[in-house]
């Protein structure tokens, strides 16, 4: 009985630790904000919601005195919000714990649903800004893929099918560059591809391998070019469709 009362005191220790440092507070800052905000009522819908949430304090303070946040109706920061006629931006001063919670809150759902959730008062209605769009890398490369497509038919395409001019060239057993494409680690594979087997048997690029040993010579016609080459080969495979490989096969 007593190594059961134990266990429970243990594990109750546990909870209330893991509990606490879930609600654990983040370090205060101060928020600098205008006089016509302020007098909104604005902010004192909003604030409380986000301190109730994330037991952070805040102290306002007005455009003068130092501050960690502003917020500003002029561009210098993050688009948080709009209301009495502009768009409101948070420019972070100092990132601290705090401000860092406040900033993630803020352009967050939930502290975007709480924004829209804002009851318009003597026509005073405030909306969440319109969410920052976020850079999505395409995986394209930057060069002359025309360039490219012309000399990896000519220079790769002895072995590999390199496109639908191709697909009836090539060697049967050797990977054409749709299937290539499917690989996670396609791009650093076309980098590098002259260090791979079998390429460094026969394949020379300018100012980076060593010339072929005099008394061992390629075994075919070498592939010789330039980084400027391999460049456009990688800015043409960036823009070639993988292969499809159908589903994942299924083991029972």
């Amino acid at each position: 009985m007593a190594c059961r009362k134990l266990l429970i005191f243990v594990f109750a220790c546990i909870w209330m630790s893991a509990s606490g440092n879930a609600v654990r507070s983040a370090e205060p800052f101060r928020l600098s904000v205008p006089q016509d905000l302020n007098d909104s009522g604005f902010l004192k819908y909003l604030l409380p919601r986000f301190s109730l949430k994330t037991n952070t304090r805040i102290e306002l303070v007005s455009p003068e005195d130092p501050a960690e946040v502003r917020l500003l109706d002029e561009e210098g920061g993050t688009p948080v919000f709009e209301g009495l006629d502009r768009t409101w931006y948070a420019s972070v001063e100092q990132e601290t714990g705090g401000t860092k919670r406040f900033m993630d809150w803020l352009t967050g759902d939930v502290g975007r649903r709480t924004i829209d959730g804002f009851p318009a008062k003597n026509g005073v209605a405030f909306t969440a800004a319109a969410p920052i769009a976020k850079e999505v890398d395409d995986g394209l490369i930057a060069g002359d893929a025309g360039k490219g497509e012309k000399l990896a038919v000519v220079h790769c395409g002895r072995c590999h099918r390199v496109n639908a001019a191709t697909r009836m060239a090539g060697i049967g057993s050797t990977p054409s560059f749709a299937i290539l494409r499917t690989l996670a680690d396609w791009k650093p594979r076309f980098e590098a591809f002259f260090a791979l087997n079998p390429h460094p048997s026969f394949t020379l690029i300018e100012d980076v391998t060593e010339p072929f040993d005099e008394t061992r010579p390629p075994p075919i016609v070498p592939v010789e070019m330039t980084l400027d080459d391999l460049d456009a080969i990688l800015a043409f495979v960036s823009r070639i469709p993988p292969a499809d490989l159908g589903a994942p096969l299924q083991y029972q």
